[in-house]
């Protein structure tokens, strides 16, 4: 993802473009899938691991990012489709493998739709298969 296209895309979501900024946007964009803080940490040298969890912290608060908890002990971060600041509305399965850790997006899997009691509203679903990833299962084979 080009400088150029991260600033649009953090000022579209009401975030002031810094160095740092671009470089978490770029980095989760890149990955292709769900990142841990630690994950974030080994690709980003350039950052110290407070200075990732700020910026993690800031987009999720501006919905550029949304967390997924998937039942690893951590949580993981993934950039959202959206393109605006109000919400986060591209909400997916998750699969969680468990040989190699990952996290992937099932972006063609939308979380069934979920019924509350009156009274009650929600403001996020987690939705996470476990099991093993393709990768994984031909390496048991």
């Amino acid at each position: 993802m080009k400088a150029e296209v991260c600033e649009l895309l953090l000022q579209e979501h009401g975030v002031k473009p810094t160095a740092n900024r671009i470089v978490v946007l770029r980095t989760l964009a890149e990955a292709g899938r769900p990142l841990s803080l630690t994950e974030m940490e080994r690709r980003i040298l350039t950052i110290d691991k407070s200075g990732v969890f700020r910026v993690l912290t800031l987009f999720r608060e501006h919905h550029l990012v949304h967390v997924i908890d998937d039942g690893s002990g951590g949580v993981r971060y993934e950039l959202c489709r959206s393109h605006h600041d109000g919400s986060d509305d591209d909400m997916h399965v998750h699969f969680y493998c468990e040989r190699c850790h990952r996290t992937f997006c099932m972006e063609q899997m939308p979380i069934p739709p979920v019924e509350v009691p009156e009274g009650f509203s929600i403001t996020s679903v987690n939705y996470v298969v476990r099991g093993v990833c393709p990768g994984c299962g031909e390496l048991g084979s």
